[in-house]
């Protein structure tokens, strides 16, 4: 894939110094609150996502994209590929 890399750095400065914490910049695709925080505070409230089960499938589509089994995905990248699923560029 060939990120957007505009689009990636403001995604980035989006999240705010949070992602210099090493917990806070990675997302775990295991834990049901941290799914919860991705679904509410980026898609529903940056996003501006209704709530529907499309939001959970396009979690999950990006975390097999980005690889179940990488264990480390960064919030940044996480947040930039539902970006583009969700096809909200124009948010940023």
């Amino acid at each position: 894939m060939n990120p957007d890399m505009n689009l990636l750095t403001k995604v980035t400065i989006n999240c705010g110094p949070s992602i210099y914490n090493k917990d806070a910049s990675m997302v775990s695709s295991s834990d049901p609150s941290e799914i919860d925080t991705i679904r509410n505070n980026f898609l529903i409230k940056k996003l501006k996502l209704r709530e529907s089960p499309l939001l959970d499938k396009g979690i999950n589509q990006v975390f097999e994209l980005y690889g179940l089994s990488n264990r480390n995905k960064y919030r940044a990248v996480v947040y930039y590929l539902l970006t583009k699923h969700f096809g909200k560029e124009s948010i940023f």
